[in-house]
């Protein structure tokens, strides 16, 4: 389901009108074992759970139906972090193929929501250094790396709603350039975790020029097919969004598997369950795109989700 409904200047009370009203529709389409919606942009742990109640008062049933909900009520721990973790594991099996790790290494990130903020801590965790995240109103260029209280006020500038990332250097006295995108700043590894489109071929052409060594999708389609066609040219390692952030979908289906099974597990069994189902998808990825001393994650994400279907396909008789 989708809307055009726009949280942002609302109150809660007209928020959890419209989620209750739109899932008086939406609870037909969906079940436990029918599709499972989770949040997306606009949706955030209050819509789910607006949501979530309005869905047990039509059916009278407690079920795994809707992911990212609270803690105390049938949600996973590290589900909000889990595309950020998940992409942040993903770039670390690609410079495994390169005898390279994130130690050491410069990251560039763009948007500073939930993707962002999870590919922060676990790339901080694993000892690279991110430099930049961006907004609507610009980027802004931290040398020191964004870490420790810096990661937790990017969760401030977000719980604002005011869309600004020049907060964040007015705060901490760093560099803002105003209604730019942060791919012209030299880095190791660029993870765009904003929107679609937001690399376009000149920019791809900069980071390359740079020394990028690597490119990973946060978010869904964020490079052109401009922007492709320059990292793969230039045989850099590039990783499309259907792969590289797929830890969202997968700790909702873990979020799922403890709401049938009717416990919780902690966050570190949650985060190794993770790390493990992005390592799965890395290997399949090379396993269909590797070409000689390349992988073409792009071809291997493709080959290897087609052949997953098309299995089960002619397994079930369907073809």
């Amino acid at each position: 389901g989708g809307s055009d409904f726009n949280p942002k200047g609302k109150s809660d009370m007209e928020v959890m009108r419209f989620c209750q009203s739109f899932m008086n529709e939406l609870f037909r389409h969906i079940g436990p074992n029918t599709d499972v919606p989770a949040g997306d942009i606009g949706v955030g742990g209050r819509e789910i759970g607006f949501l979530f109640g309005q869905y047990k008062k039509l059916v009278n049933e407690f079920t795994g139906v809707l992911t990212g909900k609270g803690i105390n009520w049938g949600g996973s721990l590290i589900r909000r972090e889990a595309t950020g973790f998940g992409v942040a594991y993903f770039a670390e099996e690609m410079l495994k193929t390169k005898g390279m790790d994130f130690e050491g290494k410069k990251v560039a990130l763009s948007g500073f929501g939930n993707v962002a903020w999870g590919v922060a801590l676990k790339v901080t965790e694993l000892g690279g250094k991110v430099v930049t995240v961006s907004g609507p109103d610009g980027f802004i260029y931290d040398p020191d790396g964004i870490k420790g209280e810096k990661i937790d006020y990017m969760l401030e500038m977000r719980a604002s709603c005011r869309d600004r990332v020049q907060d964040y250097a007015d705060k901490f006295k760093v560099k803002f350039e105003a209604g730019k995108r942060p791919w012209s700043v030299p880095v190791d590894v660029a993870i765009p975790c904003a929107t679609e489109n937001e690399i376009s071929g000149e920019e791809a052409k900069m980071l390359v020029k740079n020394g990028c060594i690597c490119v990973v999708e946060g978010a869904n389609m964020p490079s052109t097919p401009e922007a492709i066609d320059v990292f793969q040219s230039a045989k850099i390692l590039f990783a499309p969004g259907k792969a590289a952030n797929a830890g969202g979908v997968a700790v909702s289906g873990l979020e799922m598997t403890q709401n049938s099974m009717r416990l919780s597990w902690t966050r570190e069994e949650v985060d190794n369950k993770l790390k493990e189902i992005m390592r799965n998808i890395h290997a399949t990825c090379v396993k269909y795109g590797k070409k000689g001393d390349y992988v073409d994650y792009v071809r291997g994400a493709n080959i290897g989700g087609f052949i997953k279907v098309a299995d089960a396909m002619i397994d079930q008789g369907v073809v």
